[in-house]
């Protein structure tokens, strides 16, 4: 089990034994209802809100979920959700089976906020079918309403909540992995490629929507897993810039991060950054057949990883404008971009492979050339680092 799974299942085994024994009938003499209270309630701040809701759901017997069941038919207007796996992908960029899975995990949050007064009464399916749906297919909110057999108003309030749990809750799914994870991610680099320390591949991709245009930073490993992900910069920013607004930037230049002597980490980089000591970069303009481009191919096809992520995020119509709809506010499209990333971790962590870009276009081999821009205020440490590795990959005849 990876340490995120691990942790997911640490901290609901904490909850729900937590809530456990907040549950328990307490002593029947009042000498023991007030012992019991002290003992109990110290450990109540524990409990998020959302952990509450969990523990309270799977203890619930009237709510214990059922198998989702399909029929060989595929879904008809006002029931929403489709019958056959080819109509999952379509609709909800998934397998049926990691559907119901994320219908599982996501259960106790889609409906803890329901507006006050106005529950929905939407079983989770339908919550998750709305706010996947949308996300999948880019589809209005009255074709939503339409399809599902709900308000718009719901439509909305499903959508967002989707987007609040995945960007709240599971926001530790595209957080920068700790050192040692960082060194399991170089081996793997260091296994496709030859060339060693490597733990990620970091570069910038706009998300554009009619006249909004959202810079996003992002930080993949070799199969395309998002690592770190920083959105909601004006599409106008430099890479570089970006970079530098970003606490990621503040990590590495304070050494909080990557600080290792025993094993010196660093980032590949797309685009135009300065070549530092911690951010490698191809070189500008090698001489033919000579060292420095051999050292450029074997950055080249480590980027590769990077257009991957990017283009399968894409694949998300809610980022690639499919249909034509627009989104007006720049805090919505970030929202959007953090739960797509978040889905598309959780779709390779079942290997899931519906939504995922196997093949790179012309176009992109294109933007990773156009991307390559290099030496910019590199520093005298960095320009010996990038020289041993480029002899390194020499020796290794990679």
């Amino acid at each position: 089990m990876n340490s995120r799974s691990l942790a997911v299942s640490i901290s609901s085994l904490m909850s729900q034994s937590l809530l456990l024994l907040f549950l328990l009938p307490p002593p029947e003499n009042s000498a023991g209802i007030h012992q019991f209270q002290k003992s109990i309630l110290p450990f109540m701040h524990l409990l998020s809100v959302s952990h509450i809701a969990a523990t309270v759901s799977l203890l619930s017997i009237s709510r214990k979920r059922k198998r989702i069941h399909y029929s060989d038919e595929d879904s008809d207007r006002g029931s929403g959700i489709p019958q056959t796996p080819d109509s999952f992908k379509k609709f909800f960029g998934m397998k049926s089976s990691t559907f119901e899975w994320l219908c599982g995990l996501l259960d106790p949050l889609l409906d803890c906020r329901d507006p006050v007064g106005a529950p929905l009464n939407l079983p989770s399916e339908i919550r998750l079918g709305i706010g996947l749906f949308r996300l999948a297919n880019n589809a209005d909110f009255p074709e939503i309403s339409s399809r599902f057999g709900v308000s718009e108003e719901d439509s909305r309030f499903c959508v967002r909540q989707l987007c609040r749990v995945l960007c709240t809750n599971y926001r530790f799914w595209v957080d920068l992995p700790s050192q040692s994870e960082l060194e399991s991610v170089a081996a793997r680099f260091q296994l496709l490629t030859g060339l060693p320390n490597c733990c990620g591949i970091i570069g910038c991709s706009r998300f554009q929507s009619g006249k909004l245009s959202v810079a996003t930073q992002i930080v993949v490993d070799s199969s395309s897993r998002i690592l770190n992900i920083v959105a909601g910069f004006h599409g106008y920013k430099s890479d570089n810039l970006i970079l530098r607004s970003s606490s990621l930037y503040n990590d590495m230049t304070q050494g909080s991060k990557l600080n290792s002597p025993s094993f010196p980490l660093y980032f590949v980089g797309i685009g135009d950054y300065p070549l530092l000591r911690w951010l490698i970069l191809p070189y500008s303009d090698p001489k033919l057949r000579s060292e420095e481009e051999k050292f450029n191919n074997v950055l080249h096809r480590m980027q590769i990883s990077w257009l991957k992520a990017v283009k399968s995020l894409r694949k998300w119509g809610i980022l690639n404008g499919e249909n034509g709809v627009q989104i007006e506010e720049r805090k919505t499209m970030v929202a959007y971009i953090g739960a797509c990333s978040i889905l598309h971790n959780m779709l390779l962590m079942r290997e899931d492979y519906s939504s995922f870009c196997e093949e790179i276009d012309d176009d992109y081999h294109i933007e990773l050339e156009s991307k390559t821009v290099s030496d910019l205020e590199g520093d005298h440490g960095a320009v010996l680092l990038r020289r041993a590795l480029c002899s390194k990959v020499s020796a290794c005849n990679v």
